[in-house]
């Protein structure tokens, strides 16, 4: 069991009728695309063609800060708000595309953003399979 899963089921309150699943699933993806993004930004930086890859470095490091922030926010159940999360997990879900589409143009290249993409396409996922729960 990881870690998040640990501590969404020692929460000693209701989740919210959030599916347990589905949170902890985003919340990991959210990490990982966090890292994912911060780790490709580093790798375009040292990359000779840094010059063509100043779109792709900006858009790793906001889709990094909305997944951290993201991750961060759903990790906190206490006074929970069904629309600031929805509003969260859908700022993420655009965040996640962008990046994703702007790394896999470059996949080719460099395999960092390959694997970035990646994160990215299952962030934006788990975030909208979250989202298609809250209701």
């Amino acid at each position: 069991m990881s870690t998040a899963a640990t501590m969404l089921d020692s929460y000693p309150k209701d989740l919210g009728g959030l599916d347990t699943g589905k949170l902890t699933a985003c919340i990991e993806a959210c990490i990982e695309c966090a890292q994912a993004c911060t780790a490709c930004a580093d790798a375009c930086l040292s990359e000779d063609s840094v010059a063509e890859l100043i779109n792709c470095i900006r858009t790793d490091l906001d889709c990094a800060d909305i997944c951290d922030t993201t991750g961060r926010v759903l990790s906190r159940r206490t006074g929970y708000d069904a629309d600031l999360t929805r509003s969260v997990l859908e700022t993420c879900a655009a965040a996640c595309k962008s990046c994703g589409d702007e790394c896999a143009q470059h996949a080719s290249h460099h395999a960092h953003c390959k694997t970035c993409a990646e994160a990215c396409r299952r962030c934006e996922q788990a975030c909208r399979e979250l989202i298609g729960s809250l209701d």
